[in-house]
Parts: C-alpha cells; sequence; structure tokens
C-alpha cells in the first residue's frame, strides 16, 4: 500500500499545494477542510485522474473535538495507518487592534491552536502504532518568530504557539514520530491576494529574492520532512522566506 498523507485546510493555497505535491509522488491523499466540500471532491477527482493515486475527503473542524474523532476513525477504518500529517489549516483577520474584538481573538486561537493541538494529539497518538516511523509537519510562520505585524496580533500568536506545540509533541512522540514544523514568509495564495499594493511592495523589498514565494515551493519542503528521505529532522522550526 502506497503511504498516506492527511492534509488539513486542503481546499486551497499552500494545503492545496501540498496535496498535489504527495499525489505526485504517488501517496495516497487524505484532503480535510471545513468549508466547501463540493470543492474538495472536485479536488479528490481530479488528484485521482491527473496522478493515479487513491483520495478521499474527510471534511470536518480541526478545532472541533468531536470533528476530529470522527475523522480519526475514518482513517482508521479506511487505511488501518497514517504515515504523515500535514497541519495546515489556519485563519487570519488583518485589523488595526484597537478594531479587533476578544471574540475574533479567541476565534483565531482557536482554529488555529486548538486545531493543531487536536490533531497533532489524537491522530499523534494514532501515528505512534505504527511499526514504522510516522512524520507530523505543522504550519507556523515567521509572524510566529522575528516577523511581527499589529494588524495579525492573534495570528502572530498563534503561530508562536504553534512552534511551541511542535517542540512538545516532538518530545513527546520520541523516537517514534517526527514531528517538524515549517515557517513561511509572503507567499503567494489566497489568503494574501487583497493585501493593499503599498504593503506588497514594501515587504517584497525586504526579501532579498525580492518575490513572494509560491505555495510549491513552501510544499516541497513540507514533502520532504514528511517523506521518508527524512530520517534525522526532528523538532525543527525551518523558515523559508527567501531572505528577509
Amino acid at each position: 500500500m502506497n503511504k498516506i498523507v492527511m492534509i488539513t485546510g486542503a481546499r486551497r493555497g499552500l494545503g492545496l499545494a501540498v496535496a498535489k505535491k504527495y499525489a505526485g509522488e504517488g501517496y495516497t491523499i487524505v484532503l480535510n477542510d471545513r468549508e466547501e466540500y463540493e470543492k474538495l471532491l472536485e479536488i479528490q477527482k481530479e488528484l485521482e485522474e491527473k496522478y493515479s493515486v487513491s483520495c478521499i475527503v474527510c471534511f470536518g473542524d480541526i478545532a472541533n473535538e468531536n470533528d476530529v474523532i470522527k475523522m480519526l476513525e475514518n482513517v482508521k477504518n479506511e487505511f488501518g495507518r497514517l504515515d504523515v500529517l500535514v497541519n495546515n489549516a489556519g485563519i487570519v483577520y488583518d485589523m488595526e487592534l484597537d478594531e479587533r474584538s476578544t471574540s475574533i481573538f479567541e476565534e483565531t486561537m482557536h482554529n488555529n491552536v486548538t486545531g493543531t493541538y487536536l490533531m497533532c494529539k489524537y491522530f499523534g497518538h494514532f501515528m505512534f502504532e505504527n511499526k514504522e516511523t510516522t512524520r507530523i509537519v505543522n504550519v507556523a510562520s515567521t509572524n510566529g518568530m522575528d516577523c511581527n505585524f499589529p494588524t495579525s496580533i492573534d495570528y502572530d500568536a498563534s503561530k508562536a504557539a504553534i512552534i511551541s506545540l511542535t517542540k512538545n509533541f516532538a518530545l513527546e512522540y520520541a523516537p517514534k514520530i517526527l514531528v517538524n514544523a515549517v515557517a513561511p514568509g509572503w507567499i503567494n495564495t489566497e489568503m494574501n491576494s487583497d493585501l493593499p499594493e503599498d504593503l506588497v511592495l514594501e515587504e517584497t523589498s525586504k526579501i532579498y529574492l525580492k518575490r513572494f514565494a509560491e505555495p510549491s515551493e513552501i510544499a516541497s519542503l513540507i514533502y520532504y520532512l514528511g517523506s521518508d528521505d527524512n530520517t534525522f529532522v526532528n523538532n525543527e522550526i525551518i523558515k523559508i522566506d527567501g531572505g528577509y
């Protein structure tokens, strides 16, 4: 049986790029998202036809414990194992600090942090049972390290928390699961498509390579960390920002 990878937030942007990368390498794909079920079915069909791989949809909210448990049972019943988990799903609201309500702050933290925690907890315990080494890749951000924007203060805090989760789960699951995170800088995704033009120009000027990353470039690093080629990279937070 082919290796099996689950990608959260897979209906667009980086998550979709990751799904295509793993499919291109022959992995069986588990697509997750909490929105646009029909879109996920379209992606499922595309991956199966283009890459000749098996693909299933696990529709649900990663920040909802009951949904996570149901998705885990689905994967167990369908495959009996999971080799790679990519925790990509996340949300961001850009606004001035004085305009940000407590409820929006809490929503961002709940989706990004609690969601990653629940996936690592439930799926990690399941993956720990595999005889072979398994791998978890979390998607953090340079916003959680050394690139801060008060207009996304809750997002930045959530990504810093994901870095902490990564390190704790790496210790918890050693030596059976390699747990790492990627910390991308600016990416050409739908999430960033409506950024003000002056901000794009300003931020591009700070990047050594003078451009935003393409999702496929980040996906290649995520693929490596989750693949059998990675045998010793563990407990790492790897920046990929083109130099900033």
